[in-house]
């Protein structure tokens, strides 16, 4: 049953640049050691670091824990063209 009326939520808490705790994730589009690419209830969020890796997924309640060290967190606005020219697309076929 979807729920129409409830407002977006979406959440991060970082600990130490080594674990980082997210809410509103609707879907995790790819990830690897460097790299997760997810959906969130307010965009694709992009998170990039070092031996990086899922501690906890429940996508149900729209959680989830990464675990590594993280260098950066960036949202892709829709259609928008990343530094190399490719947009979400080319992101996620690279």
């Amino acid at each position: 049953m979807t729920d129409y009326g409830k407002p977006k939520q979406h959440d991060l808490r970082m600990q130490n640049r080594k674990q980082l705790d997210l809410t509103g994730v609707l879907n995790v589009e790819s990830f690897d050691s460097e790299e997760f690419l997810l959906q969130t209830e307010l965009g694709h969020l992009t998170i990039r670091g070092q031996n990086l890796h899922i501690k906890n997924l429940n996508l149900e309640e729209g959680l989830l824990s990464i675990e590594g060290l993280i260098s950066s967190l960036a949202y892709l606005d829709p259609g928008s063209q990343t530094k190399n020219g490719k947009g979400l697309l080319g992101k996620l076929f690279k």
